[in-house]
């Protein structure tokens, strides 16, 4: 089998995912130049540490926002900064790594808006799961509820691909099975912390946004629950 000399041998990332995966390298980047002295001068090495203050999600300033009645633009920003904002170099890479592999496939098939809408969709969800659910006085960081979310769409045109071709609709579910099987072992070995509700928020709400993002989705998923 021959190909074009001119044809890609990998297929092109759409620019939007791109540019999120970018911004979030930029960051991570200039964290880590900092943490070495490489870059910002003396003050830099505390620069990470000054990112989770400053955009990470914090229960504590959800629930003064609460009882105070007040809600300044500087704190409703956490609810979609914090995506960009990791705890360590491996921690943001795998959050990278799900964002190229899972933002191609949701981009492609719903187009930019859609996908923008998603993720941040699923990560201002996921940092209210965490506020409301939980008391936890630690900061909510990472790109993870997020990504979550997108493996929720990813999940939906699993299920209605495997719908169409009359194959068991659950092992659409595998993938977000595994990732939660393998955090509770980490967290049974390791410790853990309260981080899943966010994500598992997060992978709801991207499941149900692409249900109602996609072309036919709703109409879709109606017609295969009817013939049940």
């Amino acid at each position: 089998m021959t190909h074009p000399h001119n044809e890609s041998p990998v297929n092109p990332l759409p620019p939007v995912v791109i540019a999120l995966f970018l911004v979030m390298a930029g960051v991570e980047l200039a964290f880590n130049l900092g943490e070495r002295g490489l870059i910002g001068g003396k003050t830099s090495a505390g620069w990470r540490v000054e990112g989770w203050e400053r955009f990470g999600f914090s229960d504590r300033v959800f629930e003064w926002m609460i009882q105070t009645g007040q809600w300044p633009i500087e704190h409703l920003i956490r609810f979609v900064a914090y995506p960009f904002i990791h705890g360590s170099f491996v921690h943001g890479m795998f959050a990278m790594v799900i964002l190229l592999a899972m933002g191609k496939i949701v981009a492609e098939a719903l187009g930019a808006v859609k996908f923008v809408l998603i993720y941040f969709g699923s990560a201002a969800v996921g940092a209210l799961a965490y506020g409301v659910f939980l008391d936890d006085p630690r900061i909510l960081i990472g790109a993870y509820p997020a990504a979550y979310g997108l493996i929720g769409g990813f999940t939906y045109f699993m299920w209605a691909k495997l719908g169409v071709l009359g194959a068991p609709q659950i092992r659409a579910f595998s993938l977000i099975g595994m990732l939660l099987f393998i955090q509770f072992i980490f967290a049974l070995l390791f410790g853990g912390d309260n981080t899943w509700v966010a994500e598992l928020a997060g992978f709801v709400t991207g499941l149900g946004m692409t249900v109602l993002l996609a072309p036919g989705g709703v109409a879709h998923l109606v017609s295969i629950i009817r013939r049940r």
